[in-house]
């Protein structure tokens, strides 16, 4: 039997805020989806968060990224951040996001996150795909997306959902 996604929890905004957070997130799965559409006053990269039972804000996260735009390709890499560095939100449209946690409630290795997205703006066309580590061996039950620095926001009506994944 295939696996089976289950909506965890569904947050639409109804003002503007900087920060997005799923908490209490059950061990109930094998994986965690998080998929956010979502629009933003102000270009400028947002942060990704976990941890188990509050955020984890010290330097225990890494990220890889690979970039394209048809005719020119980069990559970027961090390590010992206090935060996953999860993209760029270009304020000019929608941006739909899909951050894919696999094997999130094992205790016995750190966590991984793929995060995939891409920009179809005409100043600013690419695919992306990014890879990001938490170092520690606690299962995630807390989700925290946060822009990067004020006045920057989610803006209303913007949606975000977490899914989980069971085996099937």
């Amino acid at each position: 039997m295939p696996a089976a996604y289950q909506p965890i929890a569904t947050t639409t905004l109804g003002s503007n805020s900087a920060t997005v957070n799923f908490t209490n997130i059950s061990t109930d799965y094998t994986d965690l989806i998080l998929i956010g559409n979502f629009t933003t006053n102000q270009s400028a990269p947002f942060r990704l968060l976990v941890g188990n039972g509050s955020i984890d804000t010290g330097s225990n996260y890494s990220m890889t990224q690979m970039a394209g735009t048809g005719s020119v390709t980069e990559s970027t890499r961090s390590t010992g951040a206090a935060f996953i560095a999860s993209g760029y939100i270009n304020a000019a449209g929608r941006s739909i996001w899909q951050m894919n946690f696999m094997d999130y409630a094992n205790t016995t290795t750190n966590k991984t996150v793929l995060i995939r997205y891409s920009t179809n703006i005409a100043s600013s066309q690419s695919a992306n795909a990014r890879v990001g580590l938490w170092r520690s061996t606690s299962a995630i039950n807390y989700i925290r997306l946060e822009t990067n620095a004020s006045p920057q926001v989610f803006e209303t009506g913007s949606i975000f959902t977490l899914y989980g994944v069971k085996a099937g």
